[in-house]
């Protein structure tokens, strides 16, 4: 197979069809338009700080097959971490519980039999929210379909709103379905919690970067594609800030950037031509501590928490950094950031004291606020419809990214599986 594989774009979707489609014959360019690959998935260096960090927290599991045969491949299954167990713990700031969800490994969920391993005050007839959204369609939203009472407030809110990134008032059922029914549907096998134990660039791009190399496959950083020459059904050529870059006729092209760079390159030559262009942010902090923390229980166990009642929804721990997550957090867009960053460090200080061997200080002596205003697609029913598969009218270019039409929200496993998607839609490889 003659030729040359142009990627577009060095993010996850981008570096996962790179990795599916090496050696498949053609020589392989992945354009990245900035200095590192990763997208929202990376690591670098902090001034602020004074360390490294992740420009996000990212919790995976074990249903995320395609995250973890792109890590086999790369030699990077290692680099993750976790407690071993589908353990999650919790606490409710609002109520004042602490609790942790321990699932059944099986896919007979015996632990909600067990009050001690399933959410406080739980009834067992609110299960049937799971029904609900793994049958919702259209237009149904989460809030729709979640029954009032501890078991939607405690752990499918905010469940909803880290998968999907978008409130449970507008959010879409459906695409939380799909997740349910990959993940807490399968079994506690299925939800076992891994994230990267150094750092995400460690887990998920240096690893992979690595065996591209060995593969042969050329990556070009800051390379930016700037518009894209179409003739005759197909591209032709690929305009750079050094050139136009023919593309022949048994070249392809896979477009694995942003939904609003795809707009841009699209919108005039592709008729009819759509993809979401409403989107939430996502906020992380990170707090430096002079000393690392020393867990306790299920918190030592995980590395991670539970938010409920709180701004935030997690609080990841690793040596002398305490990371949070806030989704959806465009809601938050106009508060003054110092004001809401003290707000979110008392709402840890009240989660973390309590399960460990010495207090958090009043004040964290470090601090960094990382807000990515365009993080994922507002995932709501409206927005997914404008979602394009990865075939286009364009017989040699394939779409790529989260915010294609997956089926699933805009999740590390939806961006990996759009990039080898596109691999088997352009026939350069053969789903397995």
């Amino acid at each position: 197979m003659a030729g040359t594989l142009h990627i577009i774009g060095g993010g996850m979707a981008g570096l996962a069809a790179a990795v599916e489609a090496a050696g498949c014959g053609k020589h392989i360019i992945l354009h990245e338009a900035g200095r590192a690959c990763g997208g929202r998935a990376r690591s670098y260096e902090d001034r602020q700080l004074g360390c490294r960090i992740d420009n996000g927290n990212h919790l995976l599991l074990s249903a995320n097959k395609t995250v973890f045969r792109y890590l086999a491949m790369t030699g990077a299954t290692d680099t993750l971490t976790g407690p071993g167990a589908p353990l999650f713990p919790f606490v409710d700031l609002k109520e004042e519980a602490r609790w942790t969800l321990d699932l059944s490994r099986g896919k007979v969920p015996w632990w909600v039999f067990q009050p001690h391993k399933r959410v406080p005050d739980m009834r067992l007839v609110e299960l049937r929210s799971l029904q609900k959204l793994m049958a919702a369609t259209g237009d149904q939203t989460v809030a729709d379909c979640l029954l009032p009472g501890a078991f939607s407030r405690r752990l499918l809110e905010p469940f909803a709103i880290s998968a999907l990134n978008t409130s449970c008032e507008t959010g879409s059922a459906a695409l939380l379905g799909a997740v349910v029914r990959e993940s807490l549907s399968q079994g506690g096998n299925a939800c076992l919690p891994w994230y990267a134990k150094d750092g995400l660039s460690e887990s998920l791009v240096d690893p992979a970067l690595a065996h591209l190399a060995i593969m042969q496959v050329e990556v070009r950083t800051q390379s930016r594609i700037t518009a894209l020459d179409c003739e005759r059904g197909r591209v032709t050529a690929l305009h750079t800030s050094e050139g136009v870059l023919p593309v022949m006729t048994e070249d392809a092209v896979i477009l694995a950037v942003p939904a609003p760079v795809a707009s841009s390159l699209l919108a005039d030559r592709l008729p009819g031509f759509s993809a979401p262009d409403e989107f939430e942010s996502i906020l992380n902090l990170h707090f430096r501590l002079d000393q690392a923390p020393q867990p306790l229980g299920t918190f030592a166990q995980s590395g991670f928490m539970g938010l409920v009642g709180s701004i935030a929804e997690w609080v990841f721990l690793r040596n002398d950094i305490l990371s949070v997550t806030v989704s959806a957090a465009n809601r938050f867009a106009t508060q003054d950031q110092d004001t809401l960053a003290s707000t979110i460090w008392h709402d840890v200080r009240r989660a973390c004291d309590p399960v460990l061997k010495t207090a958090l200080p009043a004040t964290p002596p470090h601090q960094r606020i990382v807000w990515e205003k365009r993080a994922t697609f507002a995932a709501t029913p409206a927005q997914n419809r404008l979602r394009p598969g990865p075939a286009t009218a364009l017989v040699n270019l394939a779409l790529a990214g989260d915010w294609t039409a997956t089926g699933l929200p805009a999740t590390l496993e939806g961006a990996m599986r759009s990039g080898v998607q596109a691999v088997y839609t352009l026939g350069l490889r053969r789903p397995s």
